[in-house]
């Protein structure tokens, strides 16, 4: 069976197989023991195809994991958001999980800060504030008065690397691809204020696939239809 892998993945794979390729033919033991360590990091840098719903105002999911407690936060002060809390959505990926991130929802990059900092355990809540990171200020083509959304790349205890692949001002669709956290990390999402939840704490979502929230509310969208 292909596994689709990320292209930041090739070089740790090749060093991996090569690794244990040296320790099979010197030791048989030797390389059955680092074998598991060699698949993981083939599954660590997978990056399979997802199925993006489709509909007005759909926040998408841009990473895969486990969602953290929702809470209302300041997003980033860098991104020039204002001081007014919002709904943060967080979710955690440990080590198990594919990495790629993908876009939450169609519109525009209006501004990218990346921040260094320390390198907590990402599930805990003082990660948002403290660890390194990159944050991301995105205008949705169904909102141009909301103040935005903000999609936080987030260092964990074991990341050292966060992967950026966007630019000031491109025009970014759901679901597409958009960068990579090793190994370990966290994805906050700051939403607009009249956004609505549609996820739970402790739901395991996936990245371009599973619906996190609406911008736009089932009457706001037929009031406009009408």
């Amino acid at each position: 069976m292909k596994i689709p892998i990320h292209r930041e993945g090739w070089r740790f794979i090749i060093l991996a197989v090569i690794v244990n390729a040296a320790l099979f033919a010197a030791s048989l033991w030797a390389g059955l023991a680092l074998l598991p360590v060699t698949v993981w990091c083939i599954l660590f840098f997978r990056d399979p195809e997802r199925v993006t719903p489709q509909g007005k105002g759909l926040v998408i999911s841009p990473a895969d994991g486990k969602m953290l407690p929702i809470v209302r936060a300041v997003p980033p002060g860098e991104l020039g958001m204002g001081e007014t809390p919002r709904l943060r959505l967080s979710i955690f990926m440990d080590v198990f999980n594919v990495h790629v991130n993908r876009m939450p929802v169609n519109g525009r990059v209006v501004a990218l800060s990346y921040r260094h900092g320390r390198f907590f355990n990402a599930s805990f809540d003082k990660a948002s504030e403290h660890n390194e990171r990159m944050a991301i200020r995105i205008e949705p083509e169904e909102m141009r008065d909301g103040g935005g959304l903000a999609v936080i790349q987030i260092a964990g205890l074991i990341a050292r690397r966060i992967k950026c692949d966007l630019l000031e001002g491109q025009a970014v669709r759901r679901g597409e691809r958009f960068g990579i956290i090793r190994f370990g990390s966290r994805l906050d999402l700051y939403l607009p204020p009249d956004a609505k939840v549609t996820v739970q704490e402790s739901q395991h979502v996936r990245a371009g696939e599973t619906v996190l929230a609406k911008l736009v509310d089932d009457e706001q969208e037929c009031a406009t239809n009408a």
